[in-house]
């Protein structure tokens, strides 16, 4: 047993020691994460999880076809698998069940976050393969519905529920119209650009970022927060590359933290400030959130920050209980999957509209000292007994 912990220790040593995978890159796991993600939905994992999170049905679908995109783009051997499975994802999430806890009569329908991350979604397959006609209309609809709501709007936050705002799912919506210009007509530039121009006159006056909650009329009613800021720094960059390179560098001061001198991993809460965690951070350790951390490792890919988006992965297979199969891969012995979805979508994102910026302000550059002492004690801890006996019999031998 000794043994078996000692070489896990060392193999857990060498993800600190040697250089990571590149933000081109994706794990090698990465179908066997995804094949895992299916098995799990075959399952009924998204009905177990809307039981769990308001939205657990949909982001747990979403996040599966949109992982295949993303891996496609990095492998173009997986493209065929990739359309099956996201037109696959994309039927579940328009399906009754998928639209279930959304309202009808909300603008666009069924709220902003449904229409945005679906819209996503759709034009994510169409980069892949544009040449359903049907599906390119629909996404052009879709898109035009989306953008009419925002040009309808005194706030640049539609609501997702009825009387309920967030930020970042109008921030994945209006990224979906920048998509859609991407691939086809420039239709929506001018809606777009609206759009940024309110935020940057909504934003936080504490951090600088998009707040994390505000009311129906666009006034604030929660600050940045990491959760939401996580998944708005894995999209900016796909609306508007100067601002979102001036976000990520607020978001990166006031958020990444060495709790102990453990790290890098991401604050609810900005620096200063305390907080409790709900359901959308989960629980906060030291003030950090797994969730906000794991998303986080997407954003820095996008954002070009690849040390640290090589520090999250390599602290997630070291921290994350990872289980590896010849045909699967799982974390935390595969209890809750959608915290399996977040982690590939992650783990595989890139940018669609265009090319990550380069350079970063890098990380502290003993990071990983802590977590290598703590390797080496854990390694060595098996032997202490023997090490003890051997030191008492020399004493005693004349």
């Amino acid at each position: 047993m000794g043994i078996v912990v000692t070489l896990a220790c060392v193999v857990g040593m060498g993800r600190f020691l040697w250089p990571q995978p590149g933000i081109d890159d994706q794990p090698e796991s990465t179908e066997r994460q995804l094949a895992f993600v299916r098995d799990a939905l075959d399952d009924g994992a998204d009905v177990a999880a809307q039981a769990q999170f308001p939205e657990g049905h949909f982001f747990l679908n979403a996040l599966y076809g949109l992982s295949w995109v993303q891996a496609a783009h990095t492998d173009p051997g997986l493209r065929e698998d990739a359309l099956r499975e996201s037109r696959w994802a994309l039927d579940r999430l328009e399906s009754e069940e998928g639209r279930a806890v959304f309202s009808p009569t909300l603008q666009p329908a069924y709220g902003v976050f449904w229409a945005g991350w679906t819209n996503w979604l759709r034009g994510a397959i169409l980069s892949l393969d544009a040449s359903d006609s049907a599906e390119v209309q629909r996404f052009s609809a879709h898109s035009a519905e989306i953008a009419q709501a925002f040009a309808a709007s005194e706030t640049p936050f539609l609501q997702a529920y009825h009387g309920q705002a967030w930020p970042v799912d109008s921030t994945v919506a209006v990224a979906s119209l920048q998509l859609h210009d991407q691939l086809f007509d420039d239709k929506f530039g001018a809606v777009t650009a609206r759009w940024l121009g309110a935020v940057q006159s909504r934003l936080d006056p504490a951090t600088g970022l998009m707040p994390h909650e505000v009311s129906p009329d666009g006034s604030q009613l929660d600050g940045a927060r990491a959760t939401s800021q996580s998944v708005i720094h894995r999209f900016l960059p796909e609306i508007d590359p100067a601002f979102a390179r001036s976000q990520y560098a607020l978001y990166r001061e006031q958020y990444l933290s060495y709790p102990g001198g453990f790290g890098p991993a991401l604050r609810e809460y900005p620096k200063g400030v305390d907080g409790v965690g709900d359901v959308d951070s989960g629980p906060l350790v030291a003030g950090i959130s797994l969730s906000a951390t794991v998303v986080g490792l997407g954003a820095a890919r996008v954002n070009g920050d690849s040390e640290l988006a090589a520090a999250i992965g390599a602290e997630g297979e070291l921290l994350g209980l990872p289980v590896s199969l010849p045909g699967s891969k799982r974390y935390a012995f595969g209890v809750s999957p959608i915290g399996d979805a977040f982690v590939v979508w992650s783990s595989t994102a890139r940018l669609l509209t265009g090319e990550p910026p380069t350079g970063e302000d890098g990380l502290r550059w003993w990071w990983r000292v802590p977590w290598s002492i703590v390797l080496v004690l854990i390694a060595v801890a098996p032997w202490t007994g023997r090490l003890v006996a051997a030191l008492r019999r020399n004493r005693s031998t004349p």
